[in-house]
């Protein structure tokens, strides 16, 4: 018993003399400052300015990090008790997550915590898309389906049949999303589906059950 105990005490020693070893096994994030709920214009002007923007992006000009919160916020962050979204989602599966891809690398948008997961830091843009543009557009927001959420309460823990198609419906409740507040911020945006799903299914090392839906350019405009 003393050796184990022993064995125990030296190597918490070691795990504190080294912080290389503790500092690898924390996951990396960026933590989001809160998101503006307040101000925008108005929902109808919002909807007459909503429009896809093709070839009129301005250059690689940074979004700002509160301008990245509140985006990801309107496109399917929590806006009330219970963690429930923005966007409608079938059966409450929260099933589609959020990719984003920029110049300093890939990350996963939680909406629970307000934050992004640090998944790698090379600009990894191109992948999300076949269009010429997306490799320097600032900000392309890839939409992934966790199938694996998408089962029935109380069921057997398999997918349901139905679990793609209300998965695209999820997207597209989400894409629009972004498009009124890309409307209401006076930023271009394009939702996008040419784009190669092994690829980027291969970039984000996502699981069997996981399959990328839709992606989703934003930008500012051209001046």
């Amino acid at each position: 018993m003393k050796r184990i105990i022993c064995a125990l005490s030296i190597l918490g020693m070691f795990v504190l003399m080294n912080p290389y070893l503790s500092s690898a096994q924390e996951e990396e994030i960026i933590k989001l400052p809160p998101p503006q709920k307040e101000g925008g214009m108005p929902l109808m002007k919002a909807l007459s300015l909503r429009k896809s923007t093709r070839g009129n992006f301005g250059p690689d000009t940074k979004l700002s990090m509160q301008q990245i919160s509140n985006l990801l916020w309107a496109a399917n962050g929590v806006n009330r008790d219970g963690g429930y979204r923005t966007a409608p989602s079938a059966i409450d599966w929260r099933n589609i997550d959020i990719y984003i891809t920029t110049a300093d690398g890939l990350f996963l948008y939680d909406a629970d915590k307000n934050l992004l997961k640090v998944l790698g830091k090379e600009d990894v843009r191109a992948v999300s898309g076949q269009q010429e543009f997306v490799k320097t557009a600032p900000l392309n927001l890839i939409y992934v389906a966790d199938l694996a959420k998408a089962t029935f309460p109380g069921g057997d823990g398999k997918p349901l049949p139905q679990a793609e198609m209300w998965s695209f419906a999820g997207v597209g409740f989400v894409a629009q999303n972004v498009y009124l507040f890309c409307a209401s911020e006076n930023l271009a945006c394009i939702v996008r589906a040419m784009a190669d799903g092994e690829a980027i299914a291969k970039t984000l090392k996502l699981r069997p059950d996981q399959k990328f839906i839709l992606a989703q350019t934003v930008a500012h405009f051209k001046e």
